[in-house]
């Protein structure tokens, strides 16, 4: 068994995508339009893994359109999808400064969580050990919910 990856509907294909790619920074693998049953499919990698995901080694988020509109509600038990970064801060500043919410500060330098426009929450972690404690992380208060 082989985990493939993470299937995500999205209510806003174009929002979706500033969110997943410009502004979180996955990079889209491939496309799908599926014409009769009126659908859109974007996969999506991380960076280092794009390699792997060409290749069809790599777990990815799958992104799922449906042409006609839905409102989707809020499912907590789905959790989460978690990413590692190579510096939490900066991955932070920059998602912060791109309009993202930072609902989880790092206050530890470990782990930060947000969410994309389509309410699912994304985990930062900080690769390797975690980073000394840092302002204005360390005071940040927790924005809704992770």
């Amino acid at each position: 068994m082989r985990y493939l990856h993470t299937m995500v509907r999205v209510r806003d294909l174009d929002e979706a995508l500033d969110f997943w790619s410009r502004k979180l920074g996955l990079v889209e693998v491939r496309r799908s339009e599926y014409e009769k049953g009126r659908f859109t499919l974007v996969f999506l990698s991380a960076p280092d893994d794009l390699e792997r995901a060409r290749a069809g080694a790599a777990p990815l988020v799958e992104l799922t359109y449906n042409w006609d509109p839905e409102v989707y509600g809020e499912g907590r038990n789905f959790g989460h999808l978690a990413y590692e970064v190579d510096d939490i801060y900066a991955t932070c500043t920059r998602l912060m400064e791109a309009g993202v919410t930072i609902n989880r500060p790092p206050r530890d330098g470990r782990m930060a969580f947000v969410r994309s426009p389509d309410n699912i929450s994304i985990e930062l972690l900080q690769k390797g050990a975690a980073k000394e404690p840092a302002e204005p992380w360390s005071s940040m208060p927790n924005t809704g919910k992770w």
